[in-house]
C-alpha cells in the first residue's frame, strides 16, 4: 500500500463521511497440505448505516437503494425487509449490547453493473467516543447461504495495535475446508487505512491467510469512475475467480467436504467447541 501505517493511532479515528471508498488488494494464501495463493484489486466501500440518504448523493456514479453503474442496496444485506441499521442493532442487542451503536459502519463491495456477491461483510459498532464496542463478521457462501458472527469487544481484544478476535467456524464456506477450523481475526479498523486479516487453523495448524489491505479515499465521481476503468466488472471477476480457484484446488487433489447442515443465522460467542470432522 505504500503506506507506514501500523497503529490505530497513526491511522486515525474512523471516517466522518456517510460513504468512504477503499481501494487495495485481497490476497488469499493456502498453507496445506500444499501452497496455492492469488491476489486481485478490489474497491470496497464503507458506508454509515445512518446516512444513507447523504451517501445517494455522494456521486453520480452510485445508486442507494435503487439502480446504478455501482449501487449499494439495503436487501443485499438486511433480512426480513429490515432497513440495515435495525438489521445490525438487533444482531448487537440480542449479543448483549446494553445500549445502541452511536455508529455502525459497514465495509462491504457495492453492486457493479447490478451485480455483487460478497464473501465478508464487516460491520463496525462504534460508541458515542468512537470506541469500537463490537464486530459483525457477515459471511456468505456461493450457495447462497449467510451466517453472521457477532463479536463484542472484550477486554484485552483491542489495543493500539488494532483488534484481536477468534472464532470456531460452523458455517460451511469452501468445500475444501472442514468444519471446525478456526477464525483469527486480525483488523486495523477503518481510518486512513483499514486492513483484515484473517489466519485459519485446522488442529492448531496454519491452514489458510486471507487479507484485504485497503487505503482510504473520498467517494466522489472521479475516484468512483477511476476505480471502474481500472477494475471493471470487479464483483462479476470476484465469483469467477472463486470458482475459477476452486478449480485449481480440485485439480491439486484438495480433499472435497459436503456441505453440512447450515447454522442458527447468527452465533454471539466463541465457544472454541472443538467439532468433529464432518460435522
Amino acid at each position: 500500500m505504500g503506506d507506514r501505517i501500523t497503529t490505530v493511532r497513526d491511522n486515525g479515528p474512523p471516517p466522518r463521511a456517510a460513504g468512504t471508498l477503499y481501494t487495495g488488494n485481497v490476497m488469499h494464501q493456502r498453507l496445506k497440505p500444499f501452497g496455492h495463493r492469488f491476489s486481485y484489486s478490489v474497491f470496497s466501500l464503507l458506508v454509515d448505516l445512518d446516512r444513507l440518504d447523504e451517501l445517494s448523493r455522494a456521486s453520480r456514479l452510485l445508486g442507494v437503494n435503487r439502480p446504478g453503474l455501482t449501487s449499494f442496496h439495503e436487501s443485499d444485506h438486511a433480512e426480513d425487509g429490515m432497513s440495515l441499521r435495525a438489521f445490525a442493532d438487533r444482531l448487537l442487542t440480542d449479543a448483549g449490547l446494553e445500549a445502541p451503536a452511536a455508529r455502525i459502519l459497514l465495509l462491504a463491495y457495492p453492486r457493479v453493473l447490478g451485480y455483487v456477491f460478497n464473501p465478508i461483510s464487516v460491520y463496525f459498532a462504534y460508541d458515542a467516543q468512537d470506541r469500537l464496542i463490537a464486530v459483525i463478521y457477515r459471511v456468505r457462501n456461493t450457495f447462497g447461504e449467510r451466517h453472521s458472527y457477532v463479536a463484542p469487544v472484550l477486554a484485552g481484544e483491542f489495543d493500539d495495535n488494532g483488534l484481536r478476535q477468534s472464532r470456531t467456524k460452523i458455517f460451511h464456506v469452501s468445500p475444501f475446508i472442514d468444519m471446525g477450523a478456526r477464525y483469527h481475526f486480525r483488523i486495523l479498523p477503518p481510518g486512513k487505512t483499514v486492513r483484515l486479516r484473517i489466519h485459519e487453523t485446522e488442529a492448531d495448524e496454519a491452514l489458510l491467510s486471507a487479507a484485504f489491505a485497503g487505503k482510504a479515499q473520498n467517494l466522489d465521481d472521479r475516484s468512483l469512475a477511476t476505480c471502474l476503468l481500472k477494475i471493471p466488472f470487479m464483483t462479476w471477476k470476484v465469483m469467477a475467480g472463486i470458482h475459477w480457484e476452486a478449480m485449481k484446488l480440485w485439480f491439486k487433489g484438495a480433499t472435497f467436504h459436503r456441505s453440512p447442515p447450515a447454522p442458527a443465522p447468527a452465533s454471539y460467542a466463541d465457544t472454541a467447541a472443538k467439532l468433529e470432522p464432518g460435522e
